[in-house]
């Protein structure tokens, strides 16, 4: 007697198994753009500062991002060899007139004072944030980080990583514009 046994479940569990990994990755790979990091605060309030002074200016704040003024937020540190690599463009931008608030993130006041120092203070305010309270309020997940407000305080973009001439004309520039209108 011959006994006809099916296949055992357990023999499909691998196939399934990477169709299913298969499938995420196609998914993952089709995305608008697979190093964006999502952010919770797009479209939002920019969430409240708690600040501190860097080398003896008051710090700005939460009323200071509602002035009316489109503007940048930029999370930076003297530690950050990104934030060096921005810093000119940072530059630029704040010698074309736009206004940039500057939130130093879990340094050293000494050497963020000479790194201001050494590179130039493109910031219109400056605010410490040695204990990274606010980047975590912000989501910040590391610096540089760089956000763009209406003159409501809304945040309407944010760049996770170091700004180049490119970034700021293809995203940074066009979303301060849409703001102004």
């Amino acid at each position: 007697m011959s006994e006809k046994r099916g296949i055992s479940p357990l023999l499909l569990l691998p196939p399934v198994i990477f169709a299913g990994l298969a499938a995420l990755f196609f998914i993952g790979m089709t995305r608008d753009d697979p190093d964006a990091l999502p952010s919770m605060l797009v479209g939002k309030p920019a969430p409240a500062l708690v600040l501190s002074d860097l080398g003896g200016a008051a710090p700005f704040t939460a009323e200071t991002l509602r002035d009316g003024q489109v503007k940048l937020v930029n999370f930076w540190a003297s530690w950050c060899a990104p934030c060096r690599e921005e810093h000119p463009d940072l530059k630029a931008l704040a010698e074309a007139g736009v206004p940039i608030y500057g939130i130093n993130y879990k340094d050293d006041p000494v050497k963020a004072r000479r790194f201001l120092d050494e590179l130039g203070d493109p910031f219109a305010a400056i605010g410490a944030d040695p204990s990274g309270r606010t980047a975590i309020e912000w989501g910040v997940y590391g610096v540089p980080e760089t956000f763009v407000l209406d003159g409501n305080g809304t945040v309407l973009l944010r760049h996770p990583g170091p700004l180049t001439p490119e970034i700021v004309e293809a995203t940074i520039r066009p979303a301060m514009e849409s703001a102004a209108q």
